[in-house]
């Protein structure tokens, strides 16, 4: 082991079990609670061959926790299950009353629910009336834990074991439970191969990778690169992504935002279809589908962000922005918002005549929900939580919203809220000298990296040795430190003021370490985060 690895394993407080993690390691998912209830009742379920329909969510991690529930299901022996998935613009986020006729209309006698649920409770006691019934598998906070469903499985209700997990993590706890219930009380291994989609729904959930999430992803990796699902190499392949060589960024970045633009362009039953077909035609078809309305989102989400530039005043605490916008993609221009301009933000669309709709998102100190509650009088609804909202009110309503938001945040004296922007450290090097071919395999042993195992972030103050720019935007540098050493680095879309440094300019560095292949030649590289002249 390197010494600038040991300090870095030191600075995280790093051991063996997170360098290398145990499948065996994940907990015996009949200790949460609600799991024994829930594989009695399906046991009774596939017994009686009754029909079972799982109800989801149409993001990644609600895609993806519906195939797990399905696949786990069906490997149980169940009659095989129909999966419904809630339209973002009609229905909204959960289960909801218009639901049950159409559950009913569908035959079941059973509902099993993934990454929602946990608020739902009007409406499965409106499906026990109707004879059906409901197991809720969830991981969202639940307000009141919903009585009429005959089991409830929500790390919540703990807030120890699993909650950390997402909805699809959940949804493989009981897909666990059911494989080892079939097999004399040990899993017989094939329940491995969901894992795939287990990886994919924690890290676009933004899950925090450390625990179970750590080893179902670790594992979920190496399942990637030889996944059965055809439609998921066929994705991949139209991302430009090497299943075999994937990590966490490119899942979260490209396969991802893939998938999520199905349930916020059109319809999430694409992106179902897609991860769900065993044709060869069809899957190309849906993955040319989905990676045109990814590009749709993209165009949209820039003019948005472009648009928002000529309604940005400079005094204002809270960016209130709003234009005649897709609703699928508000959440995203409220983020790219918060990135640019370091403040909390609104944006919001018309979704008909007077009536507007719109996603905040927020960091530090500022919370939304406190936000909401505080200005509750002007809004037709809304809900979420610290750092992530949604809203509807009224157009009537709109200057009172932004003024009110500017007020509130006021009224709270909030200071020195930029140091939860700013980029933190890992290490800082005295020079380059340790960043070697050895130590960057070293840090592919902290993959995959997500929240809560960022990846590592160093610092140093380099000369810059020589400069190009390319294509107006993006930054080339090599670095040298005081012996000579040289760093190749490369700032994609660098602000204004990186692309005049000067060669021979003295600047502090953050960087992250990338690696360089070419004709069998590797060269540890570095993706510069900030560049301050000195």
């Amino acid at each position: 082991m390197t010494e600038l690895f040991r300090q870095l394993l030191a600075k995280r407080k790093l051991g063996k079990d997170f360098l290398h993690p145990r499948y065996e390691d994940l907990f015996d998912p009949l200790k949460l609670r609600g799991v024994k209830a829930a594989v009695a009742r399906i046991e009774q379920a596939r017994a009686e061959k009754e029909q079972i329909v799982i109800y989801g969510d149409y993001d990644a991690d609600g895609v993806t926790a519906s195939i797990v529930m399905h696949d786990a299901l069906c490997e149980f022996g169940c009659v095989e299950p129909k999966i419904v998935l809630p339209d973002r613009f009609r229905d909204g986020y959960g289960m909801n009353l218009p639901a049950v006729d159409k559950i009913e209309s569908m035959g079941a006698q059973l509902v099993v629910t993934v990454d929602c649920g946990s608020g739902s409770e009007e409406t499965i006691a409106a499906l026990r009336k109707k004879e059906i019934e409901t197991i809720v598998t969830d991981h969202h906070e639940i307000p009141q834990v919903p009585k009429s469903a005959v089991a409830v499985i929500n790390p919540q209700q703990d807030r120890g074991l699993g909650a950390k997990m997402a909805g699809v993590g959940v949804a493989f706890t009981l897909a666990r439970a059911l494989n080892a219930h079939k097999h004399g009380g040990k899993c017989n291994g094939q329940e491995k191969w969901l894992l795939d989609l287990v990886a994919i729904g924690t890290i676009c959930d933004s899950m925090i990778l450390r625990d179970e999430n750590r080893i179902m992803v670790f594992y979920g990796m190496k399942v990637l690169a030889k996944t059965r699902r055809i439609g998921l190499r066929m994705l991949a392949q139209r991302a430009g992504v090497r299943l075999d060589k994937l990590n966490a960024h490119a899942i979260g970045f490209q396969l991802g935002p893939r998938i999520n633009a199905s349930g916020r362009m059109k319809s999430a039953e694409l992106a179902l279809k897609l991860l769900m077909t065993d044709k060869r035609a069809e899957a190309f078809a849906l993955s040319e589908e989905l990676e045109g309305l990814n590009q749709e989102r993209r165009k949209l989400q820039e003019l948005a962000v472009k648009e928002v530039a000529g309604q940005y005043r400079e005094g204002d605490k809270v960016v209130v922005a709003q234009g005649e916008w897709h609703e699928g993609v508000i959440g995203i221009i409220a983020g790219r918002i918060v990135e640019q301009y370091h403040k909390p933000a609104f944006a919001l669309t018309e979704v008909e005549k007077g009536v507007w709709k719109g996603s905040g998102r927020s960091f530090g100190d500022f919370s939304l929900a406190d936000f909401l509650a505080n200005c509750k009088d002007l809004l037709l609804g809304g809900g979420g939580h610290a750092m992530a909202c949604g809203v509807s009110l009224k157009g009537s309503q709109l200057a009172k919203f932004r003024r009110r938001a500017q007020e509130y945040y006021k009224s709270l004296n909030l200071s020195e809220q930029m140091h939860f922007l700013e980029q933190k450290s890992d290490l800082r090097l005295d020079d380059l000298a340790g960043l070697t071919l050895e130590f960057y395999d070293e840090l592919c042993g902290l993959e995959p990296f997500g929240e809560g195992n960022l990846e590592p972030v160093f610092e140093a103050e380099l000369t810059v040795a020589g400069r190009r720019v390319l294509k107006d935007k993006h930054l080339s540098l090599r670095l040298r430190d005081k012996a000579g050493r040289e760093l190749r680095a490369m700032e994609f879309f660098a602000p204004a003021d990186d692309l005049a440094i000067a060669a021979g300019a003295r600047a502090l560095v953050q960087f992250n370490l990338t690696q360089n292949e070419w004709r069998g030649t590797r060269r540890v590289e570095g993706a510069i985060i900030s560049l301050k002249q000195l």
